[in-house]
């Protein structure tokens, strides 16, 4: 009897026959091949990655060579016209071009050309800063996307360029900055999946990097203030070993001497008296230049403590008063309250040493603008017009200001006294000393 055939043997039967079937076969075929190319490519491309990078990083271990190197290489082998770099100032924050390679020539914050690139880098950086998108994943851009800003699409009107990709520098959970590669092709056959591939693994690369130049560069900062430090002890040590302690026992034997010669004629014992004189000031002198070599606020020592206790040691010297004026100050660092405290303390010194004043205030406060603002006032004889700026002392404020970004500004006026004001922010501003008329 023949056997009727059920519709489940039918639905096997079919898929057999499809199995079977040569052009699905060929394409399936075909798709695995593709594949395979495509994770040979990008398996290729990463490891090319990797060696220019390091091949870049042995023959530019400066981190803006590597940059300047990397950037023109994207350029030429990319088929590109530009390639930028932006970088994130997590201090202000914001994000600000820190390199363009265009066309033939490489644009640096040090290039004296880098003022003439009419690029609208400003709008670029707001529109970086604030594409949540580009944070963590690469965008690709058409000359007219609406996504960038307008003065943007008119530069790239203007210039030819027909698409863009950026990538953002990720390491781990935080974003350095931005690479962005400019093309004048057209954005269908420039903006390629192993281009858009490439980018990234450069950008990978390039963030570590960045990474590590920053942690080296922290390191010899650190480094370098911790020499200073000890040298600065190491001169504190031995002012107060030797001459400190020197003056210390000269006095002691001139007292001493003055005690036991009580019938010495007039004119020896007024000398006398003057050498006294003379080890007690320097002594005091070295003693005061200890204080000044370390300047340090301790851990539990803020700042409002710290000139607390610079004036007390100055009160100690002088018979002038000192007023202490100080708000509710917060922390502002270790790095940034040193500083404050080290032209706090050379500013009094100088008031207590030269300005013969009558009365000598400091006043401490945070203004909502500036931060912070310290005053040292004294009503004495002021500084000469002639050497407004001179000296160690003045140099050493000088540069405790330029450390820590912040305005020192120095009022005087002849027999009207002195004024030195230190106002702190982020950002540097210039360092002005005033003579009034």
């Amino acid at each position: 009897m023949e056997s009727v055939p059920c519709a489940s043997d039918e639905r096997h039967n079919g898929v057999n026959a499809g199995e079977r079937d040569p052009d699905v076969l060929r394409a399936a075929l075909n798709r695995e091949i593709a594949a395979r190319r495509r994770a040979d490519c990008l398996a290729k491309m990463q490891a090319d990655v990797v060696q220019l990078a390091l091949d870049l990083l042995v023959r530019e271990p400066d981190i803006d060579s590597f940059f300047g190197a990397l950037t023109k290489t994207m350029v030429e082998e990319g088929d590109s016209c530009s390639c930028s770099v932006w970088l994130i100032d997590e201090e202000r924050p914001q994000c600000d071009l820190w390199m363009a390679y265009i066309i033939n020539k490489l644009y640096t914050r040090t290039n004296r050309e880098w003022d003439r690139l009419s690029f609208p880098s400003e709008s670029m950086a707001n529109h970086l800063f604030s594409h949540t998108p580009g944070w963590t994943q690469t965008v690709e851009y058409e000359r007219n996307d609406p996504r960038l800003p307008e003065p943007v699409r008119a530069f790239h009107e203007r210039k030819g360029v027909q698409a863009i990709v950026i990538t953002p520098l990720v390491l781990g959970s935080r974003t350095l900055g931005w690479i962005s590669l400019a093309s004048s092709h057209t954005s269908e056959c420039w903006t390629q999946w192993w281009r858009v591939v490439l980018i990234e693994a450069i950008a990978r690369q390039a963030a570590l990097a960045l990474h590590h130049s920053r942690l080296a560069d922290q390191r010899r900062l650190e480094e370098r203030r911790k020499a200073i430090l000890e040298e600065r002890n190491r001169l504190a040590r031995d002012i107060h070993d030797n001459l400190a302690q020197g003056f210390a026992a000269i006095l002691m034997q001139l007292q001493a001497a003055q005690r036991e010669a009580s019938l010495l004629q007039p004119a020896v014992a007024a000398k006398l008296e003057t050498a006294i004189h003379l080890a007690r000031m320097h002594m005091t002198e070295a003693r005061r230049s200890v204080g000044t070599l370390r300047p340090n606020v301790s851990g539990t020592e803020d700042v409002a403590k710290a000139l607390k206790r610079i004036a007390d040691l100055a009160q100690r010297t002088t018979s002038v008063p000192i007023e202490v004026d100080l708000d509710e100050l917060p922390r502002f660092g270790d790095g940034v309250e040193r500083e404050i405290v080290g032209i706090a303390q050379e500013a009094l010194t100088n008031a207590v040493k030269h300005s013969r004043a009558r009365r000598i205030t400091i006043r401490a406060s945070t203004v909502r603008s500036l931060g912070f603002r310290l005053s040292v006032h004294d009503d004495g004889r002021g500084i000469a017009r002639e050497q407004p700026t001179a000296g160690f002392g003045m140099t050493s404020m000088h540069e405790r200001a330029e450390r820590i970004g912040a305005s020192l500004t120095i009022v005087t006026a002849p027999r009207s006294g002195t004024e030195v004001v230190l106002a702190w922010e982020p950002s540097s501003l210039p360092t002005q000393v005033h003579v009034a008329s």
